[in-house]
């Protein structure tokens, strides 16, 4: 049983410095020019580890922003309550997004993904894809709001895009496009409270 643990737990080591290295790959050398040759290199493990943990760079680059969302300073999201306020719990959501796209590993990476998007739609859509395999909380969030009655919303998918609209509006798109400064704390408490008295006022 040590030696299983043992192993379990290089592993994990080896898939930490794999998703290190990729980071700073894309950051520094963009989609197109990173490879996994490269990333292999810099994480000093072998091409076969790096293929072991991620079957292409697309799912790498999803991974990586899934572990930005996951080591957001907010900690650990809240799942939906049946016995708490809807609008404390969607406001504590909105400003773990918040601190998420606050990032500048996230702003950047945001940047390169967009870069890649831009010169191959296909690719683009795969990310795309490869980011809703695991569906974001807010998502799981609104789905679950709905199932219980407490908000009228037909279409969940759509409502929980909706609701990312009216933070990404502050929170994303200006400072990935046009180089805005990022939100301070009070203004992301602004945006997000702001935000869910709207989505309540439309969907509660």
């Amino acid at each position: 049983m040590i030696t299983t643990d043992t192993s379990l737990r290089l592993t994990d080591r080896k898939r930490a410095a794999v998703i290190h290295a990729a980071t700073e790959e894309f950051l520094a050398a963009g989609f197109d020019a990173t490879s996994m040759d490269r990333i292999a290199a810099r994480a000093h493990v072998s091409k076969r580890t790096v293929y072991n943990h991620f079957s292409g760079k697309e799912a790498l680059f999803a991974a990586i922003l899934h572990e930005l969302w996951d080591s957001s300073e907010v900690g650990e999201a809240q799942a939906y309550s049946a016995e708490q306020p809807l609008r404390e719990q969607l406001v504590r959501l909105l400003q773990k997004k918040l601190s998420v796209m606050n990032d500048d590993a996230f702003l950047a990476l945001a940047r390169v993904a967009i870069a890649a998007g831009i010169h191959s739609p296909e690719r683009a859509r795969d990310m795309v894809a490869r980011m809703g395999e695991r569906e974001e909380d807010l998502t799981v969030w609104v789905k679950a709001a709905a199932v219980d009655g407490r908000i009228k919303a037909p279409d969940p998918i759509f409502a929980s895009q909706q609701l990312q609209g009216l933070v990404k509006a502050f929170a994303f798109w200006p400072q990935v496009a046009m180089g805005q400064p990022r939100l301070g704390k009070a203004e992301q408490r602004r945006v997000a409270e702001s935000a869910a008295d709207m989505f309540l006022a439309c969907y509660g």
